[in-house]
């Protein structure tokens, strides 16, 4: 039933839910209240006072916005809505009081501060804040903290809106941060001095709303004013965030997350937000040929005329596609190797996703099915390494009472869930049986691409869409690739998967696949933005751009096809990936049958319509596999190191440290003598 009341807030009549706060009915009515320990997504803290107002006929003082709730103010005599004030002389005075004990300790570092320019008490400073000061005290100061490599720390900045505290705890799911000490001596600090250990701490960055917490990696190489700011989509895992890239001249400078309430809210894992240096490393910027067993420079002309010669020549061409290409790479490569009576595989990892059969490789659910799920049971996966934000998105449903189970390597994931066990006997366990009232409440099946990488692999996941039938369930398919459910989509995939696409190949034409060995024998072209594995192996090298560099597609593991945009240009003589093979097609007189990127999508929309319902996640007609009889394996995890799973994190000095400091903490504590 709903609780709708009426409010007059400056002399303008809303009707809200009575169960919302003063400050959100605020935003309901356009009206903007200050505020910096207030956050939508954390606990109400009520401790920075700034978003004071005034209720009319209430106490004869100001009422923190953010801890009342509208069904908690009285009527008027005669039964008037309550009138609420934002910018009467009672709480202009206030606001500017609550402003000038702010600044008491705030030290007037402005210019040198990483955060100047996009700072919340800068910004409100100027806004709500007295043109001076009655304080000559001199300013307290705090030590820093060492959180890690990825978060700076200026503690005496700090305006205690535990902000941090909340995010850790609540959101991450991870508890070392905490206010400790009383008045004067109260500060933030990490326990015992620990640095943070979660794959989501970089957050607490964009929570901060002061320059206490700056990013390490950024800091001081550049003001907000000299950035340009491009909306795309993260490729580091499948979930398909949505980011902001902001370059500097041709270099990307950071990655920010974009609110967006069915993917990412508003947050990103740290391999998101600190991977762009390794955009800058190990580039591959012009074309090479391997002569006598060596690499040579070589021009576009050159490269591509000896590729050509290879695929022409050939008996079977095979056609690989990596985890970071968009659809349209993808489209254009299988277009144009099966134009050559080749094949090609997108599932390198030897996934057995079933062919054709989206509610199979995609699953049902959407990833907010999530938060309202009574019931959640993960298969075969670990998603705070391999979706550290839907891993985030979980822990809320359990928060809120949902159930979890796990069938795999018992783990960490920040929350409690019963271990069913770690083999396909702990799954045969739960499937088959009558779950009753269960199938009344919502609830979600997740299965990881560990769970289908086995010779097994059809009949876990015939297994695991039976338990979804049995609890009436809806199925997510977790993936870890962001480019391998477009691909599937395009029909980029081969009958025997893999080992079928490949065998007998005597040319193989690798678009960034450098997680796999290939073996002596295939003559191998490689397309690609890093000098990673598969280039190692290439004979000869074709410089493609990097997801920041090239507009793409990319279809999300909950099928949603999300526009990824250019946030910058290649190094070099890299090139666009479908440019690349467009030219390509012309030297082997078998022209592909469009000019321009939209061209090449009108195509590619033609082929797959569920492309074309950009940002839209598709009802997927339920197509269950025929229950088959599992091995007897246990299950294991995809990701070993969430920080190096492909080449761009590969590259990255960032990254690098962080590996070498998960591995530090993972390995055997020794106990001081």
């Amino acid at each position: 039933m709903s609780d709708l009341k009426k409010i007059v807030i400056d002399d303008m009549e809303v009707e809200v839910d009575g169960a919302m706060t003063l400050i959100q009915a605020c935003e309901v009515a356009g009206i903007e209240v200050p505020r910096f320990c207030y956050h939508e997504r954390l606990s109400i803290a009520g401790n920075c006072r700034m978003c004071l107002v005034e209720v009319v006929g209430g106490p004869p003082k100001p009422a923190a916005s953010c801890a009342m709730q509208v069904r908690d103010l009285r009527p008027g005599p005669e039964g008037q809505p309550p009138v609420v004030k934002t910018n009467s002389p009672m709480v202009k005075k206030a606001r500017e009081g609550v402003m000038e004990f702010m600044l008491i300790n705030h030290p007037l570092d402005c210019p040198i501060c990483d955060q100047g320019g996009e700072c919340d008490l800068q910004d409100q400073a100027m806004a709500y804040g007295m043109a001076g000061t009655r304080f000559n005290e001199m300013k307290r100061s705090v030590d820093d903290l060492d959180l890690g490599p990825l978060v700076g720390t200026a503690m005496t900045r700090c305006i205690s809106c535990t902000r941090c505290v909340r995010f850790t705890s609540e959101i991450a799911g991870i508890t070392q941060m905490g206010q400790t000490g009383r008045g004067e001596d109260a500060e933030i600090t990490s326990y015992l001095n620990q640095t943070l250990d979660s794959n989501l701490q970089g957050n607490i960055i964009d929570l901060c709303p002061v320059g206490a917490l700056t990013s390490k990696p950024y800091a001081f190489t550049a003001r907000p004013w000299e950035l340009t700011k491009t909306e795309t989509i993260d490729v580091m895992d499948a979930l398909g965030s949505n980011i902001r890239v902001d370059t500097k001249g041709r270099e990307v400078m950071r990655v920010l997350p974009r609110n967006h309430d069915g993917v990412n809210e508003e947050w990103i894992s740290d391999k998101t937000r600190f991977i762009w240096d390794g955009l800058r490393r190990q580039r591959l910027d012009t074309p090479y040929i391997r002569e006598n067993g060596k690499l040579r420079k070589a021009t576009w002309g050159e490269a591509l005329t000896k590729t050509a010669e290879a695929m022409k020549g050939a008996t079977k061409v095979a056609g690989l596609i990596g985890d970071l290409a968009s659809a349209e790479a993808a489209f254009s490569l299988k277009t144009l190797i099966e134009g050559l009576g080749g094949n090609v595989e997108c599932r390198t990892d030897n996934a057995r996703l079933p062919i054709g059969n989206r509610s199979g490789y995609v699953g049902t659910a959407s990833i907010e099915d999530i938060d309202n799920a009574k019931f959640i049971q993960l298969i075969g996966t670990n998603p705070r390494v391999e979706a550290p934000v839907l891993n985030a998105r979980i822990r809320k449903a359990w928060l809120k009472g949902a159930e979890v189970g796990l069938v795999g390597e018992a783990v960490d994931l920040t929350y409690d869930y019963a271990h069913v066990g770690t083999d396909r006997a702990a799954l045969e366990s739960i499937v088959g049986k009558d779950y009753g009232a269960v199938k009344d409440a919502p609830s979600v099946v997740i299965v990881g691409q560990g769970a289908l990488r086995e010779a097994d692999g059809l009949a876990v996941l015939s297994n695991a869409m039976k338990l979804a039938e049995d609890t009436g369930s809806k199925l997510m398919i977790l993936h870890t690739a962001a480019g391998r459910v477009g691909a599937m989509d395009l029909g980029a995939v081969t009958e025997g998967g893999m080992e079928a696409a490949t065998t007998g190949a005597d040319v193989i034409f690798n678009m960034g696949a450098d997680e796999i060995e290939i073996a002596d024998g295939p003559f191998v072209i490689y397309q690609g933005s890093h000098g990673d594995r598969g280039a190692m192996r290439a004979d000869v090298i074709l410089p493609g751009a990097a997801y920041t560099e090239e507009s793409g597609l990319f279809v999300n593991t909950e099928g949603r096809p999300q526009v990824a945009l250019r946030a910058n240009f290649a190094p070099g003589e890299a090139k666009e990936n479908w440019a690349i093979l467009r030219a390509l097609s012309a030297e082997l007189g078998a022209t592909l049958p469009w000019d321009t990127q939209a061209g090449l999508r009108r195509a590619m929309v033609e082929a797959a319509p569920v492309l074309g319902g950009v940002d839209q996640v598709t009802d997927n007609e339920w197509q269950a596999l025929p229950v088959e009889k599992m091995g007897n394996a246990s299950f294991r995890y995809v990701i070993g190191d969430f920080y190096l799973t492909n080449p761009i994190a590969r590259a990255s000095e960032v990254m690098a440290e962080l590996s070498a400091q998960a591995r530090a903490r993972s390995g055997a504590q020794l106990a001081a003598e």
